[in-house]
């Protein structure tokens, strides 16, 4: 898993973090089991502090994204092929999305613009239904 990370970016060093964990779990980067680097060692590869890759952790082990364990450290608990999603994540994602969508609407991209983005994004995520078949 390689993670890009933009440090003069607005958004929160912390969620940069979580946020390109995630998404490549959902490329296929890494999948249920597989080992993340301990939160020292990407500290040291971005020259931030450790406490921040400790907060973004945090937060992928809240979402259920992640494990960690004292001595194995953090390891991915969910990948596409991990089953149905936990309770209430449905719900909670819908409010995300739908406030994605909200933003895009005032932005002025048309709705046949916003689903052809969506489904361009999605179209790099590994597709369980895809490999099924």
């Amino acid at each position: 898993m390689n993670l890009h990370l933009d440090l003069d970016s607005e958004v929160p060093i912390y969620q940069q973090i979580r946020d390109r964990v995630v998404e490549a779990i959902a490329r296929g980067e890494a999948v249920e089991d597989d080992p993340l680097p301990s939160t020292r060692r990407l500290a040291a590869d971005f020259g931030i502090n450790f406490h921040t890759v400790t907060k973004a952790y945090d937060l992928l082990k809240h979402e259920g994204v992640i494990r960690v364990n004292r001595k194995s450290g953090a390891v991915v608990r969910r990948d596409p092929s991990s089953g149905p999603p936990e309770p209430g994540f449905v719900a909670d994602w819908e409010e995300r999305v739908r406030v994605l969508l909200a933003e895009a609407i005032v932005q002025g991209l048309g709705r046949d613009e916003v689903v052809h983005r969506c489904r361009t994004v999605l179209s790099g995520f590994r597709n369980e239904e895809k490999t099924k078949a």
